[in-house]
C-alpha cells in the first residue's frame, strides 16, 4: 500500500495561490493609469507589503514588470520605486480589410512598437496572394523589432463572419471570400510557430475603446461600436466586454436593412446600411473617386459643397434608422464611431443625434451620445494584439522561468 503524502494538497494549494496572486499583482499594475509602487500594490490588493514585494520581485525578474527611475525629489524615508508593465512582452496584431492590410506590434504597456499599413482595394482579390502580401508585410515588421522583444501571441482581424475555433473565415461580403481556411493560408508566412487567432474586425476594434492598454479599462464601458471601412462593422460592448452572441457572429450592423426596396448588397440582402453610409457609398454620393480620402469629403462638406452635404445627410439618415433599432433593442445609448465614420463624426453628429432623439424610445430620459474613436487606423490589428496579451495577464506564472 502506498502512503499518500500529507503535504501534497497543501503544496498544490500554495502553487495555485501563488499563480493567482501573481496574476492579481500584474493586473493591478497594468490597470493603473500611472506608475505604481510596491506599497500601492499591497494597498490595492489587500496583501501584506512583504507578500506584495515578493511577488513583484518575481515579476520584475521575469521582465513582466519593469522598475522605473525613482523620484529624485527628497522625501522622508526611502523613495518608492515605480513599477510599469514589462516592455519586453508584446503581441502581433494583423488585419485584412477591403481597403487595407496591416501588421502592428503592441507591448504590455499598450505602446505601438512597430507597424506596417498598406492601403489598397482588396475587393475580389485572390486570398492566397493577399495573405502572401500580409506575410511579407509581417516579415518586414518583425525584422525591425528591438532585440529581446518577446512575442507571446498573434491575432488577425477579418471583416466578416469568422469561426475562430476552426480558423475559418465563413464569409466576408466586401472581400468576396467564403469558407476560407485562413489559419492554414497564413501559417507559412508568420513563422516561429506563432499561432494566429482569428477574430471579427469590428469586435477587435471595439477592444481599443474598451481598453486603453492591456488590462487598463477605457472611460466607456457600455457602447455600440461602428467600424467604418469600405463597409461598416459593428460590436456591442457591455461592461467592457464585446457581446459576440451564441455563435460569435453578433454585431453585423452594416447589414441592417434601412430600405427594403433599396439596391442589392454583396451580402445578398437589399438596402443595407453600408450601401448608404459605407466609405465608398459616401464618396460616390459626393461625386468623388473611390480612392479619395474621407478627409476630402469632409473638406468639401465644410465648404458647403451641395453633393458632399447631401452624401453626409444620407449617411446620417441611414445611420439613424439602423442605430435607433439597435439602441432600442440593446438599451445602450452611447455610439462610438470608428474608421471613416470617426473622420466625419463632427459632420454626422448633429443630424444623427436628431434622428436618434426622435426614433429611440428612451431618448427623453437618456439622450443618445455620438462619440468619435481616436487612435491609429486599422484598429482591428491593435485589438487583435490586445486580445493576445490577455493570456499574459491571465497567467503570468506560465511566462516565468
Amino acid at each position: 500500500m502506498t502512503q499518500r503524502r500529507a503535504d501534497a494538497p497543501s503544496g498544490a494549494r500554495q502553487s495555485t495561490l501563488r499563480t493567482t496572486n501573481l496574476g492579481l499583482v500584474l493586473r493591478t499594475v497594468c490597470a493603473s493609469p500611472g506608475p505604481s509602487s510596491r506599497s500601492d500594490v499591497a494597498a490595492a490588493t489587500g496583501m501584506t507589503r512583504a507578500t506584495a514585494a515578493r511577488l513583484v520581485d518575481e515579476l520584475v525578474a521575469g521582465a513582466l514588470l519593469d522598475e522605473g527611475e525613482r523620484d529624485p525629489l527628497p522625501r522622508r524615508g526611502r523613495p518608492a520605486t515605480p513599477l510599469l508593465p514589462g516592455a519586453r512582452f508584446a503581441a502581433l496584431g494583423l488585419q485584412v480589410d477591403a481597403g487595407l492590410l496591416a501588421a502592428r506590434v503592441l507591448d504590455l504597456r499598450g505602446r505601438v512598437v512597430a507597424e506596417r499599413v498598406a492601403h489598397d482595394d482588396l475587393r475580389g482579390s485572390d486570398p492566397a496572394a493577399t495573405f502572401a502580401r500580409l506575410g511579407a508585410l509581417t516579415a518586414e515588421l518583425r525584422a525591425g523589432l528591438p532585440a529581446g522583444l518577446r512575442l507571446v501571441g498573434a491575432g488577425l482581424a477579418l471583416p466578416g463572419v469568422v469561426d475562430e475555433a476552426a480558423g475559418v473565415l465563413l464569409r466576408a461580403p466586401n472581400l468576396g471570400w467564403s469558407d476560407l481556411p485562413v489559419t492554414g493560408l497564413l501559417a507559412e508566412h508568420v513563422g516561429d510557430g506563432l499561432q494566429v487567432v482569428l477574430g471579427n474586425e469590428a469586435d477587435l476594434a471595439a477592444r481599443t475603446v474598451a481598453d486603453e492598454a492591456p488590462g487598463r479599462p477605457g472611460p466607456h464601458r457600455d457602447f455600440l461600436y461602428l467600424s467604418g471601412q469600405i463597409g461598416i462593422g459593428g460590436a456591442v460592448v457591455l461592461d467592457g466586454q464585446v457581446v459576440t452572441g451564441s455563435s460569435g457572429w453578433a454585431g453585423e450592423v452594416g447589414h441592417v436593412c434601412v430600405r427594403p426596396d433599396g439596391p442589392d448588397c454583396s451580402c445578398g440582402s437589399t438596402g443595407c446600411l453600408e450601401l448608404y453610409a459605407g466609405r465608398h457609398a459616401l464618396l460616390r454620393g459626393a461625386g468623388l473617386s473611390l480612392d479619395a480620402a474621407s478627409g476630402d469629403l469632409a473638406s468639401l462638406a465644410r465648404e458647403g459643397d451641395p453633393a458632399a452635404l447631401a452624401a453626409v445627410a444620407t449617411g446620417a439618415w441611414a445611420l439613424g434608422v439602423a442605430l435607433a433599432g439597435v439602441v432600442n433593442v440593446v438599451g445602450i445609448p452611447t455610439v462610438v464611431l470608428g474608421g471613416h465614420l470617426a473622420e466625419l463624426a463632427d459632420l454626422l453628429r448633429p443630424a444623427l443625434e436628431e434622428h436618434l432623439g426622435r426614433r429611440v424610445l428612451s431618448a427623453r430620459w437618456r439622450q443618445p451620445r455620438i462619440l468619435s474613436a481616436g487612435g491609429p487606423s486599422a484598429a482591428g490589428a491593435s485589438g487583435a494584439a490586445l486580445r493576445a496579451l490577455d493570456g499574459v495577464l491571465a497567467d503570468p506564472a506560465g511566462r516565468l522561468g
